[in-house]
């Protein structure tokens, strides 16, 4: 049988959405980390992240993004590699809970990318199924 929570009649039940938080840096295929330097980028991204996952606020892990792409346009015109007009590319992103965007927001604030020049995007989830 399920625990049975007890909660006054006037308090709220806060509310989650999911939003992405979309990871962008300068685009720079040349730019080669020690492993020592790896090894440190990769652990300020597990704290950030362990943090907001502690908090019960990590929906999902999201995903690194690699560099090899293509890019399909009308007419079925395909281009090689999904940044050949940009000067940044797309390199990661997770998924957040939070009771609105401006919390998110405030969540993206810590991210690792920040400190090396990248920037994160913050997005609603619209689910499928509205």
């Amino acid at each position: 049988m399920g625990a049975v929570v007890i909660r006054p009649l006037n308090q709220k039940i806060k509310t989650m959405n999911e939003f992405v938080l979309i990871f962008r840096n300068d685009f720079h295929p040349e730019a080669k980390f020690s492993p020592d330097e790896m090894q440190a980028i990769m652990l300020q991204w597990q704290n950030w992240m362990g943090g907001i996952a502690a908090q019960g606020k990590l929906a999902s892990s999201g995903n690194r993004l690699g560099s090899e792409g293509k890019t399909i346009k009308p007419g079925n015109v395909v281009i090689n590699g999904p940044y050949v007009e940009i000067k940044e590319m797309l390199s990661g992103y997770i998924i957040v809970k939070a009771a609105s965007i401006d919390e998110a927001t405030e969540i993206s604030k810590g991210c690792p990318i920040l400190k090396v020049g990248g920037s994160v995007e913050v997005r609603d989830i619209i689910p499928m199924n509205r």
